[in-house]
């Protein structure tokens, strides 16, 4: 017999060294809510609990090597959804649930033709579809295994999207006459490893991580480009970007001749997404 109160101190203190508080008591209370139904009412309560399941001790031990919980439950909350991930796909982060609420934001018009470009677990364009009904919705990425999860999460949440398996770095953009073109592509660069922590180094995909040191931009410019001809006029241009590259993307879409563009910051003031239209 374990109480409620000793199961999450146990817990705790076994992942307290790999995360700092208050991270280490919000993995606690997710795990106990994910494997036994428990809220942070029920462990205030200090209940009994009778039976712990083997599955609990084993996604603690995955969390004491580092492996992130998302990995772990192979679920990841986004935008009000919950979206099924593994190691081929990044988790979503809530930057990028920001961008896709800008996207929402500035087009309340119906219509709308929109293509993602690095779909991963299908996050952005599920979202847009299921927030923007009226949209058609399309998505391409790199990856078979990512792209398989993207259409697992699609069907399971009833959107309605069309997905390509495309290398945008060789290939061209299977669509035209786009309303949005938006994508939150690879841009963390090698030198910037060091700043990274051990769980996302050692578990989640570098293909959609990281860029090389000497051309950082090549998939923005590369989609920027590209976009010239996928976007109709007027038509608009969406990125996550590099906090620390805002001004360098800035130069490099007004170069291609995209108006109106803006850097808008995420919650934290960092400069995190890229608008621009195209001319």
């Amino acid at each position: 017999m374990i109480t409620t109160r000793q199961l999450y101190n146990s817990s705790h203190s076994k992942i307290l060294s790999i995360y700092p508080d208050p991270e280490a008591q919000q993995l606690v209370f997710w795990l106990l809510e994910h494997f036994l139904g428990l809220s942070r009412a029920d462990i205030i309560r200090d209940k009994a609990i009778t039976e712990v399941p083997e599955a609990l001790y084993l996604a603690l031990k995955d969390l004491e090597s580092g492996k992130p919980i998302q990995y772990i439950l192979g679920l990841a909350p986004f935008y009000g959804r919950e979206f099924k991930v593994s190691p081929e796909v990044l988790i979503p982060r809530n930057e990028t649930e920001e961008l896709v609420h800008l996207i929402i934001q500035e087009n309340q018009q119906p219509n709308l033709k929109i293509l993602d470009i690095g779909t991963g677990s299908g996050c952005i364009p599920i979202s847009l579809s299921l927030e923007m009904p009226q949209s058609e919705v399309q998505a391409l990425d790199i990856s078979t295994d990512a792209l398989a999860i993207a259409k697992d999460n699609a069907s399971r949440l009833n959107a309605k999207i069309n997905f390509y398996q495309a290398d945008i770095l060789n290939d061209e953009i299977p669509a035209k006459d786009l309303d949005i073109l938006v994508s939150n592509p690879p841009y963390v660069r090698d030198l910037e490893k060091s700043m990274m922590r051990s769980n996302v180094l050692d578990h989640e995909p570098n293909l959609a991580l990281f860029v090389r040191d000497d051309d950082p931009l090549i998939f923005y410019r590369t989609i920027a480009q590209k976009g010239l001809k996928a976007l109709k006029p007027g038509g608009k241009l969406y990125f996550e970007i590099n906090e620390a590259l805002g001004e360098e993307m800035i130069e490099l879409v007004k170069e291609m001749g995209y108006l109106e563009v803006s850097i808008h910051k995420d919650l934290h003031g960092k400069d995190r997404m890229l608008s621009a239209t195209k001319r």
